[in-house]
């Protein structure tokens, strides 16, 4: 691990989203999930943070938190589902999308990534009725006009109930069965030696599972921001900066498929994971099919050096007054904007990988400026966060 001892959810989460992180650190990411399985209240005190790290003036940092976030959605459980679906927090997330809060002082990748992962939830979590109510609300004021096209996360999808699986195996279980009913000494020995085998291969079991996951979050988060710089390459513009990460980015896919490959052929064909695995391995064969062909044209090797657009002043750090906005015209189509950042990947609606831009080189306000904000709204939210019935507009 990347630490040592007991570490609190709040110090794995800053860990997971320091804004100096070239891209996402997994270690860091599933530490954090396992912290919020590991505590009675984890969920509770994990969406509370993670609300805080997705509402940071700093972009890279807000699309960190927000990847944590997804991983805790599929690594998390029912019981973390259940904290997302609450008005609690997603009154949270409605402040970062709507212009009557921070949606004017947040960039366009943030607000598009929040909203594609709502329109997500309401179809993979359709007993959160919460979550599809508020995704409705945002449609309705014209913050969202049109849906994203998505596929159903199957992660999400709570697994059907099954048996043990440490006594899956019948005739293992019918031989355990017989040795503990017997009073021999050497039988109850037996028996002792079978059930550490079945324990032993249980745990391998699940650290064959954790480790699967693990590598198919890597695979899906280089996936999506070699998409992005892909998408965003310019034969007359993109720097050799940009052209040596593309290439870098391109080498890690092909070790991961290796890795999916590998993975794929030890997974046994009842395995519920085998579906991921080759459905990973098919997006990765698409993208580094589009990559290879870049390489080949030689469009990697050239030394276009124009400098990146510059960032647009920020705008006004005040929050809006509500009772001033008007709504006449719907907000337009969320669509992703150039940042003076670091090439970032592209939102491809069409395939199932996500986008993460990498960090941005320069911050456009500080964090107290949006623990000060989050202040001015607490009079007004108090009731709402409290009675859990009402979601804010």
């Amino acid at each position: 691990m990347a630490a040592l001892g007991w570490e609190s959810l709040e110090s794995w989460l800053n860990k997971a989203t320091n804004p100096l992180n070239r891209q996402d650190d997994w270690e860091y990411i599933m530490g954090f999930c396992d912290q919020v399985n590991s505590e009675l209240e984890g969920p509770q005190i994990a969406t509370r943070l993670l609300s805080l790290k997705i509402q940071s003036p700093r972009q890279w940092e807000a699309l960190q938190a927000l990847t944590v976030l997804e991983a805790c959605m599929k690594n998390c459980g029912s019981r973390f589902h259940a904290e997302v679906g609450k008005f609690r927090f997603l009154n949270e997330l409605v402040k970062v999308v709507s212009p009557k809060y921070m949606g004017r002082q947040t960039s366009e990748e943030v607000k598009i990534r929040i909203v594609d992962m709502m329109y997500t939830w309401t179809i993979s979590l359709s007993d959160e009725s919460k979550i599809k109510e508020a995704y409705q609300m945002l449609k309705n004021q014209g913050v969202i006009n049109e849906d994203p096209q998505v596929e159903q996360d199957v992660t999400l999808v709570p697994p059907s109930q099954h048996k043990n699986t440490l006594f899956e195996d019948e005739e293992k279980a019918k031989l355990l069965d017989q040795l503990l009913k017997s009073k021999k000494p050497e039988d109850l020995q037996t028996a002792n030696r079978l059930i550490k085998a079945m324990v032993k291969e249980d745990e391998t079991r699940v650290e064959q599972a954790k480790h699967r996951r693990c590598v198919l979050s890597q695979t899906e988060s280089n996936a999506r921001l070699l998409s992005e710089m892909m998408s965003h390459f310019q034969l007359e513009q993109t720097s050799s900066g940009d052209r040596e990460l593309i290439k870098e980015l391109g080498e890690c896919c092909e070790r991961l498929q290796s890795t999916l490959i590998k993975m794929a052929t030890e997974t046994e064909d009842g395995d519920d994971g085998l579906a991921e695995i080759l459905l990973a391995n098919d997006n990765l064969t698409l993208l580094l099919g589009n990559y290879n062909k870049m390489v080949a044209e030689g469009l990697l090797t050239g030394n276009g050096d124009t400098s990146s657009a510059a960032t647009p002043a920020g705008s006004d750090s005040s929050l809006l007054e509500i009772e001033n906005l008007k709504l006449a015209e719907p907000t337009p189509k969320l669509q992703p904007e150039q940042h003076d950042l670091p090439p970032t990947e592209v939102r491809d609606i069409s395939s199932s990988f996500p986008l993460l831009p990498p960090p941005p080189r320069s911050l456009c306000r500080s964090q107290k400026d949006l623990v000060q904000q989050t202040s001015i709204l607490d009079d007004e939210l108090l009731s709402l966060a409290t009675t859990g019935n009402t979601i804010i507009f």
